[in-house]
This record gives C-alpha cells, sequence and structure tokens, in this order.
C-alpha cells in the first residue's frame, strides 16, 4: 500500500480533538442565472429560453454543501461581493450548517456568476464570470481559513479560482498534514510541483485527456466516467443509473460527487465505500434543477 492510499483509504481519520476530521474547501461561490432550452444554440444563432432563475451554484460552495448534506464538518473558504446576492449566498452557507467565518467579503467586487444553458436533455453550457473568486485579498483569506487545518482534515479545491491561490491552499494544507483533493475543473494545467503535493486528483474523462497530454503527474488520480461510474487508480466501481426520463440537470453531478467522497474520506471510509456513496449522490444531483437542491436566492 503506497502513502497515498493509506492517507485516503485508512480508518484513522480523527484530528485533534479526537472527532472525525472535517471538509475545508477553498473555492469559488457563484450566483447561477439558469435557463432551459429545447437544445443548444448554434454559433451566431438566437433562442427563446424559460423565464431565468437565479440560483446558488460555484463548484466549490457546491462541493461545500454537498459535503455538508453528507454529514462531514464543513467549511467553506472564498469571498462574496459586497452585494445582496453575495450576501444572501454566505447566509444560505451559514444556514446550512457550513463555517462561513473565511467567506470574506470583497467590497471591490462584484460576486461571481455563472450563466447556464440547460438543454431538454440535461446537458449543459456555462460561462463564468469570476467576480470575488478573483479578489485580491487571496493571500490573508487563506492565512485565515487554513489556520486551523491539520491531521485528519481533507481539503478540497477546484480550478475557478486564480490558479497561484489554489497552488498556494495545496502548499498550506499539505505542510499542515491535510489530505488535499483537487478537481480540475474547468482544467488548467497547475505545476507539477504543486500537483505532487495533491493527494487525489480528481478529473472527469475530458480532463483526464487533457492531464495526460500535458504529461503532468498525479500521485493518485480518480476519473469519473459519467454514467460508467468512476476510476480511482485502476479501483473501478460502477456507475448508478438514473432513468432517462429523471435525468433533469447534470449540473451539479461532478461537484456534488466530489464533495461526498471527500465526506466519506474525512469520516474515515474506504476507497470502495467513499466511490459508492459519491456515485450514488451523484446521480442524484442530476434528478433536480440546478447544482445545489433548493438553491433559489434573493438579491
Amino acid at each position: 500500500m503506497n502513502d497515498t492510499t493509506e492517507r485516503t483509504g485508512s480508518d484513522d481519520r480523527s484530528d485533534r480533538t479526537g472527532e472525525r476530521g472535517r471538509v475545508v474547501v477553498v473555492g469559488s461561490v457563484n450566483i447561477d442565472l439558469v435557463t432551459q432550452v429545447d437544445r443548444h444554440p448554434k454559433p451566431g444563432e438566437t433562442l427563446l429560453g424559460s423565464d431565468l432563475v437565479r440560483v446558488a451554484g460555484g463548484k466549490g460552495a457546491n462541493q461545500a454543501v454537498a459535503a455538508a448534506a453528507a454529514g462531514a464538518r464543513t467549511a467553506m473558504v472564498a469571498h462574496v461581493g459586497g452585494d445582496a446576492g453575495g450576501a444572501a449566498y454566505r447566509d444560505r452557507l451559514e444556514g446550512l450548517g457550513i463555517d462561513v467565518r473565511a467567506v470574506i467579503v470583497d467590497p471591490d467586487r462584484p460576486s461571481g456568476h455563472a450563466l447556464i444553458v440547460v438543454g431538454a436533455d440535461g446537458e449543459n453550457t456555462i460561462v463564468v464570470a469570476p467576480g470575488a473568486n478573483a479578489s485580491t485579498r487571496w493571500e490573508e483569506t487563506l492565512a485565515a481559513g487554513l489556520a486551523e487545518v491539520g491531521p485528519g482534515d481533507v481539503v478540497l479545491l477546484q480550478l475557478e479560482i486564480p490558479l497561484p491561490v489554489v497552488g498556494a491552499a495545496v502548499r498550506r494544507a499539505a505542510d499542515a498534514g491535510a489530505t488535499v483533493v483537487v478537481n480540475l475543473a474547468p482544467y488548467a494545467d497547475l505545476p507539477a510541483d504543486v500537483l505532487d503535493r495533491v493527494d487525489v486528483v480528481v478529473v472527469n474523462e475530458h480532463e483526464g485527456a487533457q492531464l495526460r497530454a500535458a504529461g503532468l503527474p498525479a500521485r493518485s488520480l480518480l476519473t469519473t466516467l459519467g454514467p460508467a461510474g468512476a476510476d480511482w487508480d485502476g479501483q473501478s466501481r460502477p456507475g448508478v443509473a438514473v432513468p432517462e426520463g429523471e435525468v433533469v440537470d447534470t449540473t451539479g453531478a461532478g461537484d456534488a460527487f466530489c464533495g461526498t467522497l471527500c465526506a466519506a474520506l474525512a469520516g474515515g471510509a474506504s476507497r470502495s465505500d467513499a466511490l459508492d456513496v459519491a456515485l450514488r449522490a451523484g446521480a442524484d444531483a442530476v434528478r433536480h434543477e440546478g447544482a445545489q437542491r433548493d438553491a433559489a436566492l434573493a438579491g
């Protein structure tokens, strides 16, 4: 058994207080503006969609919500803008039991937004306007948000925040002895010395192909395969079948998978058990609109 397997598959997940570890999510908070169409437009084409819906999103916050829903003690390290939407979102996260002390308001930036078009088949296209996710205040936010991270904790990141921030967070978390999980989405090349300190890299098939093409290392690679399931360093688990008529929106499936996976690991689950619960969470996520359940936002 290699070091990565021990750190992500043992039953010794207790933190310094004797409790199970936390999931600390460093990432994006976006307000999703969603419309539905019968089919996706071709380049240069205009189509009519449904009324615009304003919901909670952002890969970081989606994953934090999933981890909390799976029963993990969860903290979020992020930025929102000094606007009503950002305030409403921070309140939502706190109401879901997530520690939001390190969800910092940047009054100089708007909250992040994502423009999402969902087709009748449940497939989606997304454009992200980062806003406060690209704040210049990340250095002090990371210092505060990761100050108490230690062995037993799982730190989860994605790539909707600046890549230097991801690198800095990986180094801080690894130095503190936490298990570091990075979801390479949306895909970007991280420096090899950063990836070398990541315990588990999570990709979908497309991101995995980009990682291989870049020749970048992954100490441990977990590839999600859509309905076919997932593969973790050659250990495969089948997907959870969802009848075609029950597929509403695939927007949050990957985020539900990642957050639930990390919750299971922080709770001491084996790789097989963690994959099973994560795959069930991903399958459940496609049955409702939006990346988070009941995620309508005011403001």
